[in-house]
């Protein structure tokens, strides 16, 4: 079995490709069904008559959601990308495919989906100006099909032309030792943790004893799944769930490996890296990056003899901030601390233990005795300097290199610093009430740094900041005002979905008719059904129920006037409220005020008794 991947920027089709390609939506969560956005990886399996399988890794589109996209990349070997024809090549697609050049993808075919929105006598200068901007990339010179999703147009011929590649990709090796990125971690009642990822190489059996890393727990394989279906071997290259009992969920993270028991995690690793060329400019002797191996994030610093000035592979060591585990030949890509933008990428040259090249000098060692010291405590850096009996610009220079090796948490508003020690104590102390509190309410966002700060008996200035850090870094996420550890994604009960479904229904006939917010919020404050409210408030701020005025609509209600409203003022120039009214079938009661909502976020400008477009911004229903 080989992996197809599929990149491409939100709203231009992969998900509803690859359900026309297999009968599979892929994307797992509510709220990306209701949005029509994917926001994590998906899955789904593609089977031919004559025995031909792929599993299809289904990556987010969004800026916001490259580190998720970059979890699922690292066992593509034929992509499929995916561009809009009425909007071509974005930016982000771009990005994509940067990334995807370092990694492991062998062919690419591109859809261009939405075809049937390009007029016949149009298609000939979209297809010229994708080729245009897929320059220069690794898409370049890969087949072109135009792609209709809504009338079916080249379905098969995609399917046809996937077939073909798949054949032509050469076996994994089945005798290589077992490499498994792990990229979620779940539960099944009555069966246990479930893991999952793309066996990159090797074979699995059940009954087989294997590893975790870095963690260096050991697992039996009680079952084993391949796309749903359940086998007794899975093979290099299977989408793979691994039933592995005696291990909780939570002592198994997105990053951690399925392994041999040969292999070793380790921290540092000798390398080969090509730059970017928009990142030349960045690169100096020692870079601070964010390195993505197999399915992991982790902090780390690149070193090179000499800084790269061109985009040659050359030879580097990268110091991580945790041990990976991974083995010769395994591509990665490193991208900037902040902002997250592509650096570039290599492969693993070997395992061998890297000695740091410069020792530690005593401004260095006396900063860090000064940060121990200080326990929880952040220092700024002349206090850091003063105590340490240091210049301050030698004392700054010590922490730039304590903070680039991670033995010091950089905090900002104003700078000041934490010792390694301390900082891996708060984090730890953090991690753990984020993760007890999604136990205890997986429906809700997550915490408040004022609940946050009460639970850990901190005071909120310094949480903050120190969380902010955590943020900076990936280790915690904070969201709209919230904050939740990277990989909750608020997931309803059956009672409460059930409720809501009665409470804000959709009615077929007049689509765009809201619910009443008041009587709607009466029955979520009256209801017996546990954590209702915070459920409900969950929904209002991800955006899956949205309050315009007095009325309640699904997030799906807005997204469709939205669009009807663009399409309609780009037809004709300009739009009334009668006609707005008419174009939904509503009323002036809710009309004006849907109005108003859309002028409000810069959608719509008011001219007179008359809307017309702003300057085009992202759909509303996105994830703020």
């Amino acid at each position: 079995m080989h992996i197809v991947g599929t990149a491409g920027h939100v709203d231009h089709g992969k998900s509803s490709l690859v359900a026309a390609l297999t009968g599979t939506n892929p994307d797992r969560w509510l709220e990306e069904q209701l949005r029509g956005m994917t926001l994590d990886l998906g899955f789904a399996h593609l089977r031919y008559e004559d025995g031909v399988e792929a599993g299809i890794v289904d990556v987010p589109g969004h800026e916001r959601f490259l580190h998720n996209m970059l979890a699922g990349a690292a066992g593509m070997e034929l992509l499929l990308l995916v561009v809009a024809a009425n909007e071509g090549v974005r930016e982000q697609t771009i990005e994509h495919l940067h990334v995807l050049r370092y990694l492991n993808v062998r062919r690419v075919i591109v859809a261009l989906t939405k075809i049937d929105l390009v007029p016949s006598d149009r298609r000939a200068s979209v297809f010229d100006a994708l080729r245009v901007r897929l320059k220069d990339t690794i898409a370049q010179d890969a087949p072109v099909l135009g792609i209709s999703t809504v009338t079916g147009e080249n379905i098969e011929a995609l399917a046809r032309a996937l077939h073909d590649e798949l054949v032509a990709l050469p076996p994994r090796d089945p005798d290589a030792p077992v490499y498994l990125p792990i990229d979620r971690v779940f539960t099944l009642a009555g069966r246990g943790t479930i893991v999952t990822g793309t066996l990159m190489q090797g074979q699995i059996t059940v009954g087989d004893t294997l590893a975790l890393a870095p963690s260096g727990k050991n697992v039996r394989v009680r079952g084993l799944q391949v796309f749903g279906s359940a086998r007794e071997r899975a093979l290099g290259g299977s989408r793979v769930a691994i039933n592995v009992p005696g291990v909780e969920r939570h002592e198994i993270a997105r990053g951690e490996v399925v392994s041999d028991p040969r292999f070793t995690a380790r921290a540092h690793l000798r390398v080969t890296f090509a730059a970017l060329a928009d990142a030349l400019p960045l690169m100096r002797r020692r870079v601070p990056v964010r390195a993505h191996i197999g399915s992991a994030e982790i902090i780390g610093t690149l070193v090179f003899t000499e800084v790269p000035v061109d985009t040659s592979s050359r030879p580097a060591e990268l110091f991580l901030r945790e041990p990976v585990l991974a083995f010769p030949g395994v591509r990665f890509v490193v991208r900037r601390l902040s902002p997250k933008t592509l650096l570039g990428g290599g492969e693993i040259a070997s395992l061998e233990h890297a000695q740091v090249p410069d020792e530690h000098d005593a401004s260095e060692g006396a900063v860090a005795a000064v940060l121990h010291e200080a326990n929880e405590m952040p220092q700024d850096p002349a206090a850091i300097a003063f105590a340490a009996n240091l210049r301050e610009e030698l004392a700054q220079r010590a922490l730039d290199a304590l903070v680039a090796r991670g033995e010091a948490l950089r905090l900002l508003r104003p700078s000041a610093y934490l010792g390694r020690a301390a900082a891996g104590s708060l984090h730890e102390r953090i991690v753990a009430e984020l993760e007890a509190q999604h136990a205890r309410e997986p429906w809700a966002m997550g915490l408040t740094s004022m609940q946050l700060a009460r639970a850990l008996a901190l005071p909120e200035p310094l949480l903050v900041r120190v969380v902010n850090a955590f943020a900076e870094d990936g280790r915690i996420a904070s969201r709209s005002g919230y904050l939740a550890m990277p990989t909750h994604q608020p997931v309803l009960s059956a009672e409460q979905r059930a409720f809501f479904e009665r409470a804000v229904p959709v009615d077929p006939s007049a689509p765009f008719l809201p619910a009443e917010f008041d009587p709607v919020a009466a029955a979520v404050k009256g209801s017996s059904i546990p954590g209702l409210q915070r459920a409900f408030d969950t929904l209002l701020v991800r955006g899956v129920f949205v309050k315009v005025g007095d009325a309640l609509y699904r997030g799906q209600q807005i997204d469709g006037v939205h669009r009807k409203l663009e399409e309609f003022i780009s037809k004709n120039g300009r739009m009334t409220m009668a006609e707005f009214r008419d174009l939904i079938g509503t009323s002036r009661k809710f009309a004006v005020p849907l109005l108003e909502w859309f002028d409000g976020r810069g959608i719509t400008v008011r001219s007179g008794d008359v809307r017309m477009l702003r300057a085009r911004r992202g759909a509303p229903g996105q994830p703020v």
